[in-house]
């Protein structure tokens, strides 16, 4: 990380000056904000641990319950929102604390044993990212958001014991046209209600969305039928594989999942209880944890199961619902407005927990988001940007819905037999579901979605520069050994969550950075000509490297090369003392991956690829493709003529 740029500052680095008049915790609400958040769960504090660092932007977050989440809820984090952590800056603490899941295994019942491991696989496949697949409690991980937002520079907290009631959008209003009811819930003040208008309303406020209700939203999609309890408990058992993730199917008892959690010892168990009737509920069936541990029991038979402490236990019926649209504006009225109020997490997508994919969506969702709020609000990109939001990640949430649906009804299958358990069919000699688990991995790790082409996610003529870099998927790091220090690093890391894009340069063979190569003239003409998007889109006066950061990747070592030889655009002299920045430039780690090779990248031509601050890619160009680079940030940002 970087830090000392406008002068020495002792202490923690993460804890960012305060900027001045920010609003003090428990001070009286504000008549007006910018972004008004309702919830304060992952998608909520993903998005307002984003919003916090940008000082020009107000920002309430506001929560029904009384204070935060302790235990419960969701647990595991896909590879892809571990890449999303990294971007935030606390990947490192959740890789500390966490549980790894390393291997899953497969359990069933066979002609000669009650219950016997059937088959055990990797779970997260090589090569597929710099990250493992981790579980840790959904609180922790609300922790570090707010963390983030604390030291930040509006140090912002979110206002407990207030949820949205009703909220009505005025679409003639040019300034904060949302006006919202927010009641009271703590003791003493309940049904007490306040306004606030805001420009901008996030719903984040579960499956019973009010805020999805104020604008005429609906959850539709079905449900299985099916009751399932969810326990976290501290036990003793003789059951092999306590420690590692496990698909338990007894022969008459149904299924459970083993969840090993965090600090050695917790684990986490799905159990598969009941059906339900067709307009039955599950609450009517007044199950408890004793069920939930009664029921474990039974399928684990012969292993002993005794539990010394329950932590937290839910019974709950696995249902898959989308709502018809996540923002406010109406189809027909797409060509003349833009959304004034987005849904995100539970309240646009529900599914069930099976395949631990539903937190790690809710964060995409408003990670998706971020970025493009701040643009809006900070002058950088028009309003209509908004509209790409519900687009694209519509599209991602119809795809979870499909596969949660299918994936659920496999792991709670009944397999009365070894024949209809088709252990041994095929050449990997897996039951069914491990052979789907195994083919979904890439959906599990949340690496499948890739956003259809718009002015965010170009075409794919130049795919073929660099087929390892999917246009509209994530950005896939790979080792690189920074030149200025002779860091081995991975480059996907320079990604940060600060709305910025980023620019990567791929250098064709031979090329040096020295003048007259085509890096060297590239980096010129970014830096220089009028067309170029630095000089079109980035603010008189700030630094180059503020809207669109560039850097570059060359094939040689890094003992081959000079950083003082490199273009200026690489060696930017930035922040108020004109300091340089050394860590533009790298170069391929040849004792450990080449990166070039692992994607693909045309050695001969080079490419650009240009990565969203989202860290998906955004497209891939010929490195003399200059009026489609100019094209591309021009469909996004206003232009504002820098001439200094």
């Amino acid at each position: 990380m970087q830090y000392h740029l406008n002068g020495f500052k002792p202490g923690d680095p993460d804890i960012l000056a305060a900027a001045p008049k920010h609003r003090l915790p428990h001070s009286p609400l504000p008549k007006t904000v910018d972004v008004l958040i309702a919830g304060t769960g992952p998608a909520g504090l993903c998005l307002a641990a984003q919003l916090a660092k940008v000082p020009e932007i107000s920002t309430l977050v506001v929560e029904p319950k009384l204070v935060p989440m302790e235990k419960g809820q969701a647990d595991g984090i896909s590879v892809r929102s571990m890449e999303m952590f990294q971007a935030f800056g606390f990947a490192e603490k959740v890789l500390r604390e966490s549980v790894w899941i390393n291997e899953t295994t497969f359990w069933a019942p066979q002609e000669q044993a009650a219950l016997t491991r059937v088959a055990r696989v990797q779970d997260v496949p090589d090569g597929i990212s710099e990250m493992p697949h981790v579980l840790i409690n959904q609180a922790r991980v609300h922790d570090l958001f707010m963390e983030v937002m604390r030291n930040a520079p509006t140090r912002l907290e979110p206002d407990y014991g207030l949820k949205v009631a009703t909220l009505k959008v005025d679409p003639d209003a040019s300034e904060f046209p949302v006006t919202v009811t927010l009641e009271h819930t703590s003791p003493g003040r309940e049904g007490q209600t306040e306004t606030v208008r805001a420009n901008y309303v996030i719903g984040c406020d579960g499956a019973r969305s009010n805020v999805r209700t104020a604008i005429g939203g609906a959850l539709h999609g079905d449900a299985a039928h099916q009751a399932w309890g969810v326990i976290d408990l501290l036990a003793v058992t003789d059951f092999p594989d306590w420690r590692i993730k496990s698909f338990v199917r007894s022969k008459d008892d149904g299924t459970l999942m083993v969840l090993p959690r965090e600090g050695g010892h917790l684990v986490r168990l799905y159990v598969e209880m009941d059906s339900l009737g067709e307009h039955e509920r599950v609450a009517k069936r007044g199950l408890n944890a004793d069920d939930i541990v009664a029921k474990a029991q039974r399928i684990l038979k012969p292993f002993k199961l005794a539990v010394k402490e329950v932590v937290w236990w839910s019974i709950y019926e696995i249902g898959h619902r989308l709502t018809d649209k996540f923002d406010d504006v109406p189809p027909d009225q797409l060509a003349t407005r833009s959304p004034r109020v987005m849904l995100a997490g539970d309240a646009c997508h529900t599914h069930s927990p099976k395949a631990g994919q539903g937190m790690n969506v809710s964060m995409g969702d408003t990670f998706n988001l971020g970025w493009k709020l701040i643009s809006v609000l900070t002058g950088k990109a028009d309003a209509s940007l908004l509209h790409s939001y519900s687009a694209e990640r519509r599209a991602a949430a119809q795809g979870l819905v499909a596969f949660d649906h299918k994936w659920a009804r496999v792991v709670g299958a009944r397999a009365d037999s070894l024949a209809q358990e088709n252990i041994g069919e095929g050449k990997d000699g897996l039951p069914r579901v491990a052979r789907e688990f195994v083919k979904n991995l890439p959906f599990t790790c949340g690496l499948t979605i890739q956003y259809e082409p718009s002015a965010l996610t170009g075409l794919n003529s130049y795919q073929a520069l660099a087929p390892g870099f999917d246009l509209g998927k994530r950005f896939h790091s790979a080792p690189v050994i920074r030149l200025a220090d002779a860091k081995p690093m991975q480059l996907g890391h320079t990604v940060e969550a600060d709305a910025r894009f980023r620019l990567f340069l791929f250098a064709p063979q031979n090329d040096t950075g020295a003048a007259g190569g085509t890096i060297a003239k590239l980096c010129d003409w970014l830096a220089h000509d009028p067309a170029s998007p630095l000089r079109q889109h980035t603010a008189a006066g700030a630094d180059v490297d503020a809207l669109i950061d560039t850097r570059a990747v060359f094939q040689q070592g890094h003992r081959d090369l000079n950083h003082e030889t490199m273009p200026a655009l690489l060696r930017p002299h930035v922040g108020r003392y004109g300091l340089c920045d050394y860590e533009k430039v790298f170069c391929v780690d040849h004792r450990s991956v080449d990166l070039f090779e692992a994607r693909g990248i045309d050695r001969h031509e080079g490419c650009l690829v240009i990565v969203r601050p989202d860290q998906y890619v955004g497209h891939v160009l010929p490195l003399a493709a200059r009026g489609a680079l100019s094209a591309y940030f021009a469909g996004i940002f206003k232009g504002v003529g820098r001439t200094t």
